[in-house]
């Protein structure tokens, strides 16, 4: 008995330190943007770790634009689109699962397969034709096109939502189709109250989609006018060999800005959107 607990413990103790190793690999490039935002150094710094010199100078300039830095409108941007796709994202996926999970209709199953088999394949291997099929609409260069983009395939995203959809008791709903309720009020008055995790969880993922996305920002908006720009397209213009021995600390400052809306969102909502996984977890 005793070995058995010896060795259980060196097993944790191995575990620990292994996740340490991991944890202090993935943070070290994080603190390192972090360091080399406050420095004084407007170039690359790749002498010393941490700045020989501290300053906020770096991210006072960030939000006095000019023809290169348009933090602000590029940060506004992305909020914009990024709310936009929040909202028809969710809606989508929602109403996806709850059909896939509470309903049952011909070709179900097939459906259900397919939409599975098709999120095996990258995104990108559908970007020309993406790009074609917007030109042909006038929709590049226009931030209704890349809402579209992110937000028409959502729906195929639904096997998480309905897996917590699942858990929902069937006899609520059919107790509710005996009074006289619609399709549509089950869902919005009966089961989206209860389900808070899960609505959580797609608010958050879909929010962070446009948020990180470089790909498709960059080919839909390619006019090449700073103040169109996403940040991330923005920040990534500012890596250019002529620009980035003056705005890489810049680029530092702005990455460090554009975290932490993220963080604390993730932060606040992390009861429900560990809760949104799990439930959703147990059935599929």
């Amino acid at each position: 008995m005793k070995k058995i607990k010896e060795n259980r413990t060196s097993t944790i103790v191995l575990h620990n330190i292994l996740i340490g190793v991991l944890a202090f690999i993935w943070l070290v490039p994080i603190i390192w943007l972090l360091c080399t935002s406050f420095s004084t150094y407007d170039g690359m710094n790749t002498s010393t770790f941490f700045p020989e010199q501290w300053s906020i100078s770096h991210y006072v300039r960030l939000f006095q634009p000019d023809s290169v830095a348009q933090f602000p409108r590029w940060f506004l941007n992305t909020f914009v689109i990024a709310c936009a796709n929040c909202v028809i994202s969710t809606l989508f996926i929602l109403m996806v699962a709850y059909a896939t999970s509470v309903m049952r209709f011909p070709m179900r199953k097939p459906l259900m397969n397919m939409a599975v088999i098709l999120n095996l394949f990258p995104g990108m291997l559908a970007m020309i034709a993406v790009y074609f099929t917007l030109k042909t609409f006038n929709l590049t260069n226009n931030y209704l096109g890349l809402i579209l983009v992110y937000s028409a395939s959502s729906g195929l995203g639904y096997l998480i939502a309905k897996g917590f959809f699942d858990t929902v008791p069937r006899a609520l709903c059919e107790s509710a189709r005996i009074d006289g309720c619609s399709e549509a009020r089950i869902f919005f008055q009966m089961i989206l109250p209860l389900s808070r995790p899960i609505v959580v969880y797609t608010v958050i993922s879909s929010f962070l989609v446009p948020w990180m996305d470089f790909v498709y920002a960059k080919m839909i908006l390619n006019a090449g006018i700073s103040s169109q720009y996403t940040v991330a397209v923005g920040l990534y213009r500012m890596l250019d060999k002529s620009l980035i021995n003056t705005y890489f600390t810049q680029f530092c400052a702005g990455g460090v800005l554009v975290s932490i809306p993220i963080s604390a969102l993730f932060v606040i909502m992390q009861k429900f959107y560990v809760e949104g996984v799990t439930g959703g977890a147990v059935k599929g």
